[in-house]
């Protein structure tokens, strides 16, 4: 399978290991990341329409040191899946993702017709943290993340994607389970907060139980009680999002 985001750093986290996992599972897949920090749609939207090389281009998370546009990206192959997203700190509020959001599904599916098209859901900031409480204005993870839920579910209305990739989901579980999977305050952990978004992505486009997943091989080691829970979230996540049409 091949699968393209077209993101920023979240879709680095949550892709780092994708590959990885299904292989071991006995699955191909092939996963390419279309990466610029901190990119939002409207730049995204601007970069398809001057077809702009200004995406690093990322295979399991880790750059090739080749930039390329939206467009050449689409062009390079036959892709099985495609994602989209906004930026983290724009999440929360839908008018930010329009019409941009509809331009670029639009030549997605025109170029790539045969591809199915997900919405990558992100996810909210550290609780306590500076970025959540003073930047986003938020008291509460589950708050902010409240409305990037309805931000999404909203977007993927609007373009009838394929389905959510409930990434924003499986961390709030994971904070609801204890563990502190941001490594930064915003960004997963480079060990089981990755791992975590990895099942997510993995359950949802392959139809996975990721409960039964044996992948330990992580950039930070974590424990198999931890491993366990990461397993036990995105299976949850999952199949929250399994059965909605858009």
């Amino acid at each position: 399978m091949n699968v393209l985001a077209i993101g920023n750093s979240f879709s680095q986290d949550a892709t780092r290991y994708l590959s990885q996992i299904a292989a071991k599972n006995g699955d191909y897949c092939r996963t390419v990341n279309l990466y610029i920090g901190g990119c939002p749609l409207v730049r995204h939207y601007n970069n398809l329409i001057h077809d702009a090389r200004a995406y690093s281009l990322e295979y399991g998370g880790e750059t090739t040191g080749f930039y390329v546009s939206i467009r050449q990206a689409l062009r390079a192959r036959k892709w099985d899946v495609i994602t989209l997203q906004q930026v983290s700190h724009k999440s929360p509020r839908y008018e930010t993702y329009q019409p941009y959001l509809d331009v670029l599904a639009a030549e997605c599916r025109r170029l790539c017709p045969d591809a199915k098209l997900y919405i990558h859901q992100t996810w909210a900031y550290e609780d306590g943290s500076k970025k959540l409480c003073e930047e986003m204005k938020y008291e509460k993870s589950g708050d902010m993340f409240a409305d990037i839920k309805k931000s999404y579910d909203l977007a993927a209305k609007a373009v009838h994607a394929d389905g959510i990739i409930p990434s924003g989901r499986t961390m709030q579980l994971l904070v609801e389970n204890g563990l502190v999977a941001h490594r930064d305050t915003f960004h997963a952990n480079l060990g089981y907060g990755r791992y975590a978004l990895g099942l997510a992505w993995y359950g949802t486009i392959f139809g996975a139980d990721v409960k039964k997943d044996t992948f330990s091989a992580l950039d930070e080691p974590a424990d198999e009680k931890t491993l366990g829970i990461c397993r036990g979230a995105a299976a949850q996540a999952c199949a929250e999002y399994a059965n909605l049409t858009y």
